[in-house]
């Protein structure tokens, strides 16, 4: 199976990445004139072609254009943050899910401190998802949004908007509608290591958001978006594929 590797643009046949990518490309991975690999400019997905392999530049040549393989829902985490090594991870692994946008947010009980030190690592967390969705040969990357408040998280807009609280009463497998189609966007909300407040329940309440459960477990907080994550994607994938049978 070829690589598949992310470029800013594709322009009269040809695309470049350059810089320390450029560098990996030929001094870790080691890739070489004539070397067929797939691309992406984050809208098409090409077989491509490399005509120069240098340090500083590899070039490639569009051989012909691929099939775009789209997630079957369009999912957005709003994830409160916890602790970098965890949350960083999360990020790696809801990538490879299919997740189409990240929002960390600060809640009442985000560790001290890592509210602060957030923004600095937006660069990194990007360079995670870039990384993520080359290994799992995604079409597009995911947008991985700054930083935002509560209030702001709450506010966020989508056709199904489910927060996941150890207080909520539905499973969250049973509240999915029964029309599920591929252009619908499910935004999932999950907390913070020590849980949300009662006055963040009441929030996310009154703005209608539906609280569910994955279970009687306690889970980590990066344990949870991910099983949620995989839970939707699971039931819109099943949809389609009995609308296909039809």
């Amino acid at each position: 199976m070829r690589r598949r590797f992310f470029v800013e643009q594709v322009r009269n046949g040809l695309a470049e990445i350059v810089g320390e990518d450029a560098a990996h490309l030929t001094r870790v991975l080691r890739v070489e004139v004539g070397q067929r690999y797939e691309i992406s400019d984050n809208r098409q997905v090409y077989l491509a072609e490399i005509e120069k392999a240098r340090k500083e530049q590899v070039v490639f040549r569009i051989v012909e254009k691929l099939p775009v393989v789209e997630p079957p829902v369009r999912m957005i985490l709003i994830a409160a943050i916890f602790k970098f090594d965890h949350f960083e991870w999360m990020i790696e692994k809801a990538t490879e899910l299919g997740v189409a946008e990240i929002v960390p947010v600060i809640a009442t009980r985000t560790e001290k401190g890592l509210d602060t030190a957030a923004p600095k690592r937006l660069e990194r967390w990007r360079r995670i998802g870039v990384e993520a969705s080359q290994q799992s040969r995604r079409a597009r990357l995911p947008e991985i949004a700054e930083p935002v408040k509560w209030a702001e998280a709450l506010a966020a807009s989508a056709q199904y908007r489910y927060v996941l609280d150890e207080k909520g009463s539905r499973p969250l497998v049973s509240v999915f509608p029964g029309e599920r189609r591929g252009e619908d966007t499910v935004t999932l909300l999950v907390g913070p290591e020590g849980g949300w407040t009662d006055e963040e329940r009441a929030g996310f309440t009154a703005a209608g958001w539906v609280p569910v459960s994955l279970g009687p477990s306690i889970l980590r907080a990066e344990t949870a978006s991910l099983a949620a994550l995989a839970v939707v994607s699971s039931a819109w994938l099943e949809r389609a594929v009995a609308t296909l049978k039809l």
